[in-house]
């Protein structure tokens, strides 16, 4: 159950007045004010959450914030990962994937490969594909446009959410491109989208920290570089999603960096559409998680809205570290408090992103069920394979039925919404519920 004031009913209840808990942290009372009024937290709130022994207060709120934007309803998506090549080069150090050309393990999948695991994902019902690789060195950049153009002929009504923002760093220079700047890594983007790209996932992101990206990730693109590809996709039409890799090298203060990073960039974007909608600004912040009245006609963007002319952040995946076999493996990783902490801070921080995920796959499905409680309103979806890291020496088939997560959904005391990558309600039909399309949204 949610850690503040937990309802006795066996769905969410519905938001109420934040307040502490009887012998709660008093420091706390000028957060729980300002989540009350919906104003934005500062970094000095955000020391404060990552510090106070009240652990209690800080999910409740997230929660709070989660039930205002979502009710009780979580989403879930029938997804398939597909890794096209681990072979990069890069050599990060908390990196268990990466494999030279020639060493044992290596793998690269052909076009036609991709294509036909596209086929099969959509015979299977999958709304979406979830494509990511290493950075191939001898791979062209035709080779992207022609696996786009391969699965939209072979699984034409699936969702293409392909490529990090490293890669597509990584195709704008193989694309002869790297010296135009911004203009190149838009022609870049452009040609992804024609040739069938639906939107970016949130990888690549690690953490926003140049002394972090030199000890653990050096060569990857920094924090300027990985914002101006969200940038570009966002004003070209396409979503994203952001993530934070922590638990590793990284301190908290870095954290808030990268959130308060992601957040000033998601204001920009947002601030036209909030200004069609009627919503009070916050001095420049466009804060979604207040009190209903501040949203006289839409609390949350969806594409195409008035206001609206791109793309924008969706979702704020939190991802912690996993030492598996990298070079980084005497590390212990974050501890589940931590985990738990974590998602709600990025819930309470990021108060202009409209969803949370719960990854179940690198949160585990029962701490991704939690977490439903406490800041998260998704916990993604079937996946099927996922070869970037495994949590407690799983392997790489990863899968849960969509009764399962019906299930976890259902038990964490939320009402399970099927939805595809941008967040539309999805109803199944037909003899074995294969067939899909976009529900009606609830008014």
């Amino acid at each position: 159950m949610s850690l503040l004031d937990p309802p006795n009913a066996a769905t969410l209840s519905p938001p109420a007045e934040p307040r502490l808990r009887r012998g709660g942290d008093e420091r706390l009372a000028p957060i729980v004010a300002k989540v009350a009024e919906g104003r934005r937290l500062d970094r000095e709130d955000g020391r404060l959450l990552w510090e106070t022994p009240d652990l209690h207060t800080v999910c409740g709120l997230a929660d709070l914030v989660r039930r205002r934007l979502h009710g009780d309803v979580a989403y879930y998506n029938v997804n398939r990962h597909i890794n096209y090549s681990n072979v990069c080069a890069l050599r990060c150090t908390f990196c268990a994937f990466r494999r030279r050309r020639d060493e044992d393990g290596a793998y690269e999948m052909d076009v036609e490969r991709v294509a036909s695991e596209a086929a099969a994902a959509e015979a299977a019902g999958a709304t979406e594909l979830h494509i990511v690789g290493g950075l191939h060195p001898h791979l062209p950049f035709a080779y992207y446009t022609d696996m786009l153009r391969a699965i939209r002929a072979s699984a034409p009504k699936v969702h293409l959410k392909a490529f990090t923002a490293v890669e597509i760093v990584h195709l704008q220079r193989i694309s002869k491109r790297g010296r135009d700047g911004l203009a190149g890594l838009r022609g870049v983007l452009e040609d992804l989208r024609d040739a069938g790209l639906g939107s970016l996932p949130g990888g690549g992101a690690e953490v926003f920290d140049d002394r972090v990206h030199d000890e653990a990730f050096k060569g990857k693109i920094r924090a300027h570089q990985w914002l101006d590809v969200h940038r570009v996709a966002h004003e070209i039409g396409l979503n994203s999603n952001a993530t934070m890799l922590y638990g590793h090298v990284e301190t908290r203060e870095d954290r808030l960096t990268h959130l308060e990073l992601l957040r000033q960039e998601q204001d920009r974007t947002l601030r036209p559409w909030a200004e069609t909608q009627g919503i009070d600004l916050d001095g420049e912040a466009v804060v979604l998680t207040g009190p209903d009245e501040r949203y006289p006609r839409a609390r949350q963007p969806m594409p195409g809205a008035d206001g609206l002319d791109g793309g924008y952040f969706q979702t704020i995946i939190p991802l912690p570290f996993f030492p598996d076999a990298s070079e980084l493996e005497r590390l212990p990783g974050p501890s589940g408090l931590e985990n738990l902490r974590t998602l709600a801070i990025c819930r309470l921080m990021l108060d202009n992103v409209p969803h949370a995920k719960a990854f179940w796959i690198m949160q585990t499905l029962p701490m991704a069920q939690f977490m439903l409680q406490n800041g998260a309103d998704d916990i993604d979806g079937t996946v099927v394979w996922y070869d970037i890291t495994h949590v407690g020496g799983a392997g790489t088939h990863q899968e849960v039925g969509v009764t399962e997560l019906l299930k976890a959904i259902r038990e964490a005391g939320c009402r399970p919404v099927e939805r595809d990558t941008l967040y539309r309600p999805v109803e199944r039909f037909g003899p074995h519920g294969i067939d899909w399309r976009l529900a009606e949204r609830e008014s």
